[in-house]
């Protein structure tokens, strides 16, 4: 593993970004890494990517033994081994580090004076689950410093509050609307249903018979998403990716070119997970921006009646569905319904769910106005959403 530290500082930017894209590199880890990317076209910014995930972990040991020993924060962070720190040598308006998990937030100390230069410091995390928290309880108290927490798991927002003493807030995943727009290209629909992730065993084995059986595009995972006899940190060998950037054009271009798309609400075939309580899951953000017909079991919160309150944003089926042939059938016989949902399921993603969008909820949180690059974002989404509202001729149905 690159030991080197990955930071160079630019001279205009205002924006301190913390990215783990370095050292963790899972396919469900791009999703945060393409926020990153948005927030770095938008404005010019400083990214400090940690390169060493090894001396991250052992530093994190030693601190977690130092603090059950000595029962003291102070101590701990004395005696705990920091290798090649990073010092930071100008003012920030904004601290933004990006973490996938709890697991993640040792990364911190390696930014010494963070605090000291940063005029506001939030801080998002993409999951905390309930049964997490008697392992990384410690690291949550990393937190305290911070002005604002954003979770994307919105069960969990009062609990971490009264771990860390600091406001925290469910902030939903977003997508780059853009880059996920079938529109202007509209490329052909040539795949029929697209899954893509966890699934259901029996809905995946009705899916696989349909192809089997006629002209019928179904596209799915087949590698192997977790193996139960492997040590932990190997779990997920097979869903690592070299470039983030590319797995997500990658993954815009499947999912225009697909009629349907599955999605169902987070960890729907571990459900111990969430102790019960459902969660909106990235693929639904993906499936409305790309245009697709959204099918699935999503969950049933007000969360998800808040942020996908528009007809038929997901036809919902159940998440062991054997009679997937019957229900696309049904579908297809409603061209026109179809022409509309693909319709409203992108505008919304293009006024609701873009990436800026949620930067701009992070700003309002610490009393951040909007940069003139945010606003310009904005108002192109805008754009495009007013163009495909009005052009009655674009058809988003191939």
């Amino acid at each position: 593993m690159n030991n080197q530290i990955n930071f160079t500082s630019k001279d205009n930017s205002q924006i301190l970004l913390l990215s783990m894209r370095e050292i963790a590199d899972l396919v469900a880890f791009c999703c945060l890494y393409e926020f990153e990317d948005v927030i770095s076209e938008i404005d010019a910014v400083d990214i400090f990517k940690p390169a060493s995930y090894d001396d991250i972990q052992f530093s994190r040991k030693i601190y977690k033994l130092a603090k059950y020993l000595t029962k003291s924060s102070r101590i701990a962070n004395f005696i705990v081994p920091i290798k090649k720190p990073v010092i930071l040598q100008k003012d920030y308006q904004l601290f933004f580090p990006i973490f996938n998990s709890p697991f993640e937030l040792f990364a911190l100390p390696y930014l010494q004076n963070w605090r000291n230069k940063s005029q506001k410091a939030v801080c998002y995390i993409a999951e905390v689950w309930q049964e997490n928290i008697p392992t990384c309880k410690y690291l949550l108290e990393l937190l305290k410093d911070f002005d604002h927490i954003f979770l994307s798991v919105s069960n969990m927002t009062e609990e971490i509050a009264k771990i860390t003493g600091r406001p925290c807030t469910y902030l939903p995943p977003g997508v780059d609307a853009l880059k996920f727009s079938p529109y202007p290209l509209n490329p052909h629909r040539s795949i029929d249903v697209c899954s893509l992730g966890r699934r259901s065993s029996i809905t995946h084995k009705a899916l696989l018979d349909i192809a089997q059986q006629r002209k019928f595009f179904y596209y799915h995972d087949t590698v192997k998403i977790k193996d139960p006899q492997m040590k932990n940190n190997d779990k997920h060998q097979t869903f690592r990716v070299n470039n983030p950037q590319e797995h997500r054009n990658v993954l815009a271009n499947i999912i225009k070119r697909s009629r349907y798309f599955i999605a169902n609400r987070a960890n729907a075939n571990e459900p111990y997970l969430t102790k019960g309580k459902e969660e909106i899951g990235y693929r639904f953000f993906e499936g409305a921006a790309a245009g697709s017909i959204m099918i699935g079991d999503p969950p049933k919160t007000e969360k998800f009646q808040q942020y996908f309150d528009w007809e038929d944003s997901v036809i919902e089926i159940p998440f062991d569905a054997p009679n997937i042939g019957d229900i696309i059938a049904e579908l297809d016989a409603q061209p026109k319904r179809l022409e509309r949902i693909r319709r409203d399921n992108v505008m919304n993603s293009l006024l609701r769910h873009d990436w800026v969008h949620r930067l701009r909820t992070v700003f309002e949180a610490v009393d951040l106005k909007p940069t003139e690059n945010m606003l310009l974002r904005e108002a192109k989404l805008k754009a495009l959403a007013n163009k495909i509202q009005q052009t009655s001729d674009i058809a988003l149905v191939s």
